[in-house]
């Protein structure tokens, strides 16, 4: 199941994170809407430790035989708040995978992140841009990293990863579930 725009607003909507820039749905990594009213810093202060979520998917890559990344899957709003926010170093062939639906330019930002990560923007089965070690941010305001159009997901790697794999802008992205999709886990 993907995070549909409706659910994603919702999410806003409870004041989750908010940025100057726009409303922000996800907690390290931030979707922007529109320009709404800002929700109050406290807001994004964390309440828990990092999230670790199970590996779901691997994007393997094109070259035989080519090395599989292993993605953590958020799939409720609050995993999609909290990201990546709080985690160390992810390890090589290591990341998360956000999926959109539909496809909407994107905005992420690296708010409490710990490390600095590579953000893959993704769509149609390709790379259309990569966001390389962007750095955390440890209080706001934090830059935003914006997708160059509509994007239909972002893989997030330790930073440095895109490049030590090869990847660039055109690079084919082929990401597989490990088994069938499960239910989102309740929050």
């Amino acid at each position: 199941m993907t995070m549909t725009l409706a659910a994603r607003l919702a999410l806003a909507v409870t004041g989750l994170a908010a940025s100057g820039l726009g409303l922000s749905v996800l907690g390290m990594s931030a979707l922007s809407v529109s320009r709404l009213a800002p929700i109050p810093q406290q807001a994004t202060t964390p309440a828990q430790p990092p999230q670790f979520l199970p590996i779901e998917a691997q994007w393997c890559l094109e070259a035989e035989p080519g090395p599989c990344i292993q993605l953590e899957v958020p799939r409720t709003p609050r995993q999609f708040a909290w990201g990546l926010m709080q985690r160390p170093a992810l390890g090589a062939l290591r990341g998360m995978w956000f999926r959109f639906e539909p496809e909407a330019p994107l905005s992420f930002w690296m708010h409490r992140t710990l490390v600095p990560l590579d953000l893959i923007f993704l769509r149609a089965g390709r790379v259309i841009a990569i966001e390389a070690a962007a750095p955390p941010c440890p209080r706001l305001p934090c830059p935003s990293y914006r997708s160059p159009g509509p994007a239909d997901g972002v893989v997030e790697l330790d930073g440095g990863e895109a490049a030590r794999l090869g990847l660039r802008p055109g690079s084919p992205v082929l990401i597989r579930w490990n088994g069938a999709p499960s239910a989102p886990a309740p929050d």
